[in-house]
Parts: structure tokens; sequence; C-alpha cells
């Protein structure tokens, strides 16, 4: 029996709609700074409709910030890619809260440095109303301390590449290192003493 070949244009078609299926029809950003991005990010793609978290700096002036180079005045910070039919930007906002310790004004965990505090990038009036509920139910819970994680306005994100890519799902690629790293830092110990139940560790 004779094979029909397929047709280059017609493979290329059934190529492009493998990938359109495969990849989120509503695919969405968000952006979020708590400290270490190397947990941060783990923190996020550990939660479902996060098809990705990628670490890098926001926040200051400088252009194209490098971990061992020039970041003064920005953030380390994650992006968030997501899928909103699966999961929500509020619930990304939750989610956050109790991964990070709102009461440190100076860094979070045993790192220290503006570069390591936490806070709420918005890129719209949306955003900001949401992030802006979401804090107000935190000022509640915790009426007798200051919630010191500001909401601020999205800048420039800058993902790490290049030389220093491997900060990269760095959880995945040492493993090790980053378990001996998070536990030394006292994080998870922190998020339970402050979440309790709700900790997500």
């Amino acid at each position: 029996m004779k094979r029909r070949r397929i047709s280059q244009p017609f493979l290329a078609l059934l190529v492009a709609t493998v990938c359109v299926v495969s990849s989120p029809v509503f695919a969405a950003t968000a952006v979020f700074a708590g400290g270490c991005f190397w947990c941060v990010e783990k923190d996020f793609e550990s939660l479902a409709g996060v098809t990705e978290a990628i670490s890098g700096f926001t926040g200051g002036t400088v252009e194209n910030p490098t971990y061992n180079g020039n970041h003064v005045g920005h953030y380390e910070a994650v992006e968030v890619h997501y899928d909103p039919e699966v999961v929500s930007y509020e619930e990304l906002l939750e989610h956050f809260w109790v991964n990070i310790d709102p009461f440190d004004a100076r860094g979070q965990f045993c790192d220290k440095g503006t570069e390591y505090l936490s806070a709420i990038f918005v890129a719209d009036d949306t955003e900001l109303a949401l992030a802006e509920s979401s804090k107000d139910t935190v000022v509640k819970r915790f009426a007798d301390q200051q919630i010191v994680t500001p909401i601020l306005p999205l800048t420039t994100f800058y993902p790490i590449k290049g030389a220093e890519s491997y900060h990269q799902d760095f959880y995945k690629k040492s493993s090790i290192r980053y378990k001996t790293y998070r536990y030394a830092c006292g994080r998870d110990r922190r998020l339970q003493k402050i979440w309790g139940e709700d900790a997500t560790v």
C-alpha cells in the first residue's frame, strides 16, 4: 500500500494548532516581590494555574540590572505567568501574603536589604483595587501590628538572564543547595508562626 506524503503547509498548520491548544488561551502575568526570588519562584510554581514564575528585578531606575552588578533601587521579584481560567489574580494575592512576612521593614527572613523587601506591583486599576482589598484583609487580621508591604505601580521587569540565568528555576537545578538555604534562613518556620494553618509550607 502506497503511503501518502503529508504536505509541508499541512504539517505546519498541524503543529501550529497543537501549540495553540496546549497553551493557556488567556495567559496573564502578575509581579510580586517577597525576598529571595528562588523561594518566591518555588512558592508560586507550586500553585495550580501558574505556568511559570520568572526571577528578575523591578521597581528601580537602573536599566538592565544584574544580580552581581548594579541593581540599586530594585526589588528581587518574580513575574508570575498564570491562566486566569484556573487561578484568579485574587487567589495569587492570597497565596502571596501567606508566603511573606508582611511586618518586616528591613527585608525578608534572613535576607536584609532594600532588594529583599516585599511588594505587590500592579499593572492597572483593576489590579490596584484587588491588591488594596487583599491588603485591607491582612491589616484587619493583624490589627495590632503594622503591615509594611507596599502596593506599587509596575515598571519595567528585568528577568535574570545570560550568565546569571542559573537563578531561574534554582530550586530545581540546585535542589539541595536551595533546600539548605531555605531551612537555614528560617523562612518556613517564620511563615508558620505568622500564618498558622494558612501557611502553605
